[in-house]
């Protein structure tokens, strides 16, 4: 049985079952160690500064000029760089997708003049984020936030290992995934890159991810995996101003209860490298703040991994955020709070000031050991030592059915149904069909950004034979279905500006058919490109989806945007909403299938949808956010008003809750296991999918209590009329908060559980102070 079908079957295998208590840590390996020693030894300073530098790979040759997918490398510039500078590092594409042929090229010279001038490989890192993603033609899973809306650990763990297998076909061995900051501030243009406004949720999916890309192994990572690189290390999409790369004010309780969370989970599961938050929390650039990244990250969970910085973010100290005089004391603040590996990205004059740094005793020559020995530390675990190089030709099932199927299969598990009066879903073969919006009939917005380039604008190029919405509707429904788009993006231009509006045409077009299936949403985008001022749904967009309904035809709104915009102007009038997120190269497939009832959805929500955008929140608000009338005349008014919740979503089939037992009695205390069950019965007339999750929360605490939280969740699959009893133990230590002093406290008294609709009540005995670390 070949690798990727002996994958899937072990992933199928436990796909409904998920794979909560898989945990691995990174224990000291003395094979390993020596060799890190031992390589560390031969070095100069000069080489161990050189390892600490990343470097982009638009220094180091230039495209073709007859073939726009050939980049060619210039070797005399690899050896400037490696002579004169022992660069450890190399990173990007250069603007857009290589071939796989061309990557193990380009890699193979670069790895053959590094290891001759620094002794070992260098290390190459590329944003493969949700499959090769910048290896032409390839198979893209869904985004982290469809990952997170399937609520399926063991296919977020498939797609992680699949993109491994893929990128390491194109000698690559390390990616900058996954992104574990939680949306929680709804217009930040990185919402869809993280996996949910919710910790728990993202801590799994992170330990999943993670796994997937390295394996259970992290000091012996096989030519299959590759090194991850979680980022952004912490809080980074906490800007206040929903604004990519700005700062973001959070109290030291919410920074270490939720966080923390996704990255601890990632050391936990043995992940080799974390990259830095590009802007600032609490007034401190997370670059230059030793108590996050030392105190926290390498002393407090004991880890010897590696940390790298963001794109120029050492510079941007002194140029952005004016913490640092000029670039060498940014330099010295950086590696002294912590950082290992600096993305100059184009710099090399970083080197030369570090090396300054340390002759006048700013920075120690223990520090330079400690950062370069980390550095070397990930590269033995790749086997860089022994193996630099991966080829194409090893790799049999690269771009292959199996992983195209693969991620269909995960789309389909993430489209989420969020509403469906008089089960108007799904829709006969034979239906009449309207397709219509500006997300119909391009791959652009079904892939999103980090697809063949940063902001995704040339997918439609690179996958010319691609299979959009009305591709795949038209493949079930053929002659029955016609297309006018009424608004269209345009091509080449920002993710927001439109053309071609002719709302008319799309009603005139409406007038012989049954349905209509309207797709809005947004067009790709990636980082600060994608910030915006107004969280609604574009004028063009809004006016369409009224017009169409004023036709009285039923409409069948599919959102495909990669955070929640708002739609409250239209939204009744929908008959049916289904969201895709950011679905991937087989969203189109997928969307249909679901459409046409092949698929019966079952994603859920992963954050909140906000209905209003001066009343965004999410779904773990403070109890005290959703007070109504106070005593006496004075209204409140303090309500949390969303278009849908956390967790909602619906299918074709329905599902009854029952029997929500705790085992044991109700009392627990600091130590003990609670156990907790459910019955789950399918009452509906077909198969169907259901994420049971489990919701406990304070009652009462010393600081105010969130008003709900996550604390498990199983995927089940069930026939109709059949019952499964879901079990579920919860360690009372994951029932403690944080408080401003960084520390764990679990109190005494009452805890709502709650799990679909029904509730019981639990008892903790006792109060526990936990420390610094549960």
């Amino acid at each position: 049985m070949n690798y990727i079908k002996l994958l899937v079957t072990l992933i199928l295998a436990v796909t409904l079952f998920g794979c909560k208590d898989n945990r691995t840590a990174i224990a000291s390996d003395k094979e390993v160690e020596e060799k890190v020693e031992q390589i560390l030894s031969q070095m100069t300073l000069e080489q161990k500064i050189g390892q600490m530098a990343e470097i982009n790979i638009d220094l180091l040759g230039s495209f073709a000029t007859d073939n726009r997918f050939d980049w060619i490398l210039d070797e005399q510039r690899v050896e400037e760089y490696m002579s004169n500078y022992y660069v450890g590092s190399v990173l990007n594409a250069p603007g857009r997708a290589l071939s796989a042929e061309n990557w193990n090229s380009v890699i193979e010279k670069i790895n053959d003049i590094s290891v001759r001038h620094t002794g070992i490989a260098t290390l190459y890192g590329i944003d493969a984020i949700h499959g090769t993603t910048y290896t032409a033609g390839a198979s893209l899973f869904p985004h982290e936030v469809n990952a997170a809306a399937s609520f399926n650990r063991a296919l977020t763990r498939q797609m992680a290992e699949m993109t491994a297998y893929e990128v390491r076909a194109s000698n690559i061995a390390w990616t900058y995934s996954p992104t574990l900051d939680l949306g929680r501030r709804h217009a930040w243009p990185r919402c869809w890159e993280s996996f949910s406004e919710d910790a728990y949720l993202s801590a799994e999916m992170a330990r999943e991810m993670v796994l997937g890309y390295q394996g259970t192994d992290p000091n012996h990572i096989d030519i299959q995996h590759i090194a991850a690189c979680p980022k952004h290390y912490m809080a980074y999409g906490m800007a206040n101003s929903g604004q990519d790369r700005t700062p973001a004010y959070v109290s030291v309780a919410e920074l270490k209860e939720k966080h923390f969370a996704p990255f601890k989970a990632a050391v936990e599961a043995g992940v080799l490298s974390l990259m830095a938050n590009s802007a600032s929390v609490n007034g401190i650039p997370t670059h230059a703040d030793k108590v996050l990244l030392t105190d926290w990250l390498k002393n407090g969970l004991g880890w010897d991994g590696m940390i790298v910085s963001d794109w120029a973010d050492v510079s941007n100290l002194y140029k952005r955020e004016m913490v640092s005089e000029d670039f060498k004391s940014a330099i010295v603040e950086a590696v002294n709070a912590g950082v290992d590996m600096a993305m100059i990205p184009y710099d090399v004059n970083f080197c030369t000031l570090l090396m300054k740094a340390v002759e006048e005793g700013l920075v120690s020559r223990e520090r330079i050991d400690d950062a370069a020995r980390r550095i070397i530390r990930v590269k033995v675990r790749l086997g860089l030592d022994d193996t630099p190089n991966t080829y194409l030709k090893d790799y049999p099932e690269f771009q292959g059915e199996t992983i195209k199927e693969a991620c269909y299969e995960s789309a389909c598990e993430s489209i989420t149904l969020l509403k469906n009066n008089d089960n108007i879903l799904p829709l006969k073969r034979d239906a009449k069909v309207l397709v219509a919006g500006p997300n119909a009939d391009k791959m652009r917005p079904l892939c999103g950004g980090w697809s063949f380039s940063w902001q995704g604008d040339i997918v439609d190029e690179v996958l010319p034979d691609g299979v959009t919405i009305l591709d795949a509707i038209k493949a079930i429904g053929g002659h029955n279905v016609k297309y006018v788009a009424g608004v269209e993006y345009k091509e080449k231009g920002n993710f927001d500006e439109e053309i071609n509006v002719d709302i008319a045409a799309a009603v005139r077009a409406a007038r012989g058919v049954d349905y209509i299936v309207l797709c809005l949403g947004e067009n790709s985008y990636c980082e600060t490109p994608g910030n915006l001022k107004e969280m609604a749904i574009s004028e063009n967009q809004q006016a369409l989806a009224k017009a169409l309904a004023a036709t009285g035809k039923p409409v069948i709104l599919v959102l495909n945007e990669g955070r929640g915009r708002i739609i409250r102007s239209f939204a009744d009038d929908m008959d049916a909403v289904l969201h895709a997120y950011l679905p991937g190269t087989e969203g189109g497939r997928a969307l249909a299938s679901i459409i046409y009832g092949d698929v019966n959805p079952s994603g859920k929500l992963p954050y909140s949808y906000p209905k209003y955008s001066n009343a965004m929140n999410t779904y773990d608000h403070k109890v005290s956010e959703r007070v109504g009338t106070m005593q006496g005349a004075y209204d409140y008014n303090a309500v949390v008003d969303l278009q849908w919740a956390f967790g909602y979503g619906l299918s074709y089939t329905t599902f009854e809750y029952s029997n929500l037992m705790i085992a044991e009695g109700r009392e627990f205390k600091a130590g003990d296991i609670v156990k907790i069950s459910v019955d789950v019965t399918n009452t509906g007339n077909r198969a169907g999918k259901e994420s049971v999750l489990l919701f406990i929360n304070d009652d009462v605490a010393s600081i105010v209590p969130d008003a709900r939280r996550l604390r498990d969740f199983e995927k089940i699959e069930l026939q109709p009329g059949e019952t499964k009893t879901i079990c579920f133990e919860i360690a009372a230590e994951e029932l403690a908060f944080a408080k401003n002093d960084a520390k764990w406290y679990l109190e005494k008294g009452s805890y709502t559980v709650q799990c679909g609709q029904l509730l019981e009540k639990l008892i903790c005995l006792e109060n526990a102070s936990l420390g610094e670390h549960i």
